[in-house]
């Protein structure tokens, strides 16, 4: 399956930004500004949920063979734990199960000073390609 350029996805236009990506963490970060705001001035609980599914999504990615399978949210849920009106929020995604049909992914955004502003978690299915 073709991957579309990121800049032509939501990833591109919320300004998410992959920093760090190995087998037993992700790490992303997303401006918080108008493009991410409700309209009361503060992040958005969607664009939480879309930072949290896109660390879960390109986590499992990253564990499976793209050539055969390929990784689609199954189920998310998300805690909002504090309001954000700018800066930077980093989602830090670790996985809590790595199976053949299913990973699951634990996901907390915190702010610049580390506090948490929502936890997430994000099962991820394992689609078969061929």
């Amino acid at each position: 399956m073709e991957m579309k350029p990121m800049e032509e996805t939501i990833i591109g236009l919320l300004g998410i930004e992959f920093v760090e990506m190995t087998k037993d963490r992700v790490t992303a970060t997303m401006p918080v500004n108008s493009s991410t705001h409700q309209p009361y001035g503060q992040l958005h609980g969607g664009a939480s949920v879309v930072l949290a599914e896109s660390v879960a999504s390109f986590g499992t990615l990253n564990l499976i063979d793209q050539e055969i399978e390929t990784a689609v949210g199954l189920e998310i849920n998300a805690n909002h734990i504090r309001g954000k009106k700018d800066g930077i929020v980093t989602a830090i995604g670790t996985p809590l199960h790595r199976g053949r049909k299913t990973m699951v992914w634990d996901i907390k955004i915190v702010d610049e000073d580390e506090k948490l502003i929502c936890v997430s978690r994000c099962t991820m299915a394992i689609v078969q390609l061929k």
